[in-house]
């Protein structure tokens, strides 16, 4: 008999992958948490039903959500990441070479647990000299810190239940606090295909807030439509701008994907405008 897991992307669409063993079913104190082995994309971490990350196609996802940030920023020392609990952003940040400390602030234990039996490439992070690995709410600790970061990366979950609150203006001007005088801010905003009313939110909020904010794409298979997308906000510094191109032997990021990922289609340009 064929095993299949599907995220149900949209009330009228599902992603279907056939899967080779159940590796791990939980209820945490914050949501649902599996861990399944599938055929074409290896192991798969869902929370809640949907995909967060697969061995096959995470790094576009870490790579995208955390250089574009840091390679515009002239002085990217202290780095912090809101969510990301499988350790795969953290893992790319304490790689980059202008990085000191990489701070990790997630919620649920149980990801960060899950991440170290199952997902070794990622939670591999988490015992770098460079890296600090808290369990905490990320929106207290961002009110809780002032003028400290350089670059606040935000890897959350979709804006459902209590993830909704990393999506408001509230918190956007936390975080605006939160970083230096030259910060910069990142989130995943999500598809611009099925999740425009997200993008909205995403870009809205940062936009009044920050002095420059742009959304920029990459192309995640596993992720709804394979299209994504990131909002980035900076008090100072030009997003577009590439102040470091060292050689950081990544698998999807390069000096010229950072630059073209912020040429948008006219359809997208019309969901910000």
């Amino acid at each position: 008999m064929d095993l299949w897991v599907t995220e149900y992307q949209t009330p009228s669409l599902g992603f279907s992958c056939k899967i080779s063993e159940t590796l791990r079913v939980e209820q945490t104190k914050y949501q649902h948490l599996a861990v399944v082995n599938t055929d074409q994309f290896g192991k798969m971490l869902l929370l809640d039903g949907m995909i967060q990350t697969t061995e096959v196609d995470e790094f576009v996802y870490h790579e995208m959500i955390t250089m574009v940030a840091i390679n515009s920023h002239p002085n990217p020392k202290n780095v912090l990441i809101i969510g990301g609990g499988d350790g795969g952003t953290l893992r790319e940040v304490v790689h980059h070479p202008l990085v000191e400390n990489g701070t990790l602030v997630e919620i649920d234990d149980r990801v960060i647990q899950a991440s170290k039996d199952f997902f070794p490439q990622l939670s591999l992070s988490f015992n770098n000299p460079k890296a600090n690995v808290i369990v905490d709410d990320g929106i207290k600790f961002v009110k809780q810190h002032k003028d400290k970061f350089d670059v606040v990366i935000i890897d959350s979950t979709e804006p459902v239940g209590p993830a909704i609150q990393l999506f408001s203006k509230e918190f956007y001007t936390d975080v605006y606090n939160c970083l230096k005088a030259d910060g910069i801010i990142i989130a995943q905003s999500e598809s611009p295909f099925f999740n425009k009313d997200v993008i909205k939110m995403a870009y809205s909020g940062i936009n009044n807030v920050f002095n420059t904010t742009k959304l920029y794409l990459a192309s995640i298979p596993t992720y709804p439509s394979g299209l994504w997308s990131f909002t980035i906000g900076s008090k100072k510094h030009d997003p577009e701008k590439v102040v470091f191109s060292g050689d950081l032997d990544l698998k999807y990021y390069t000096s010229a994907i950072h630059q073209a990922a912020f040429m948008l289609p006219n359809f997208v340009k019309n969901i910000i405008t």
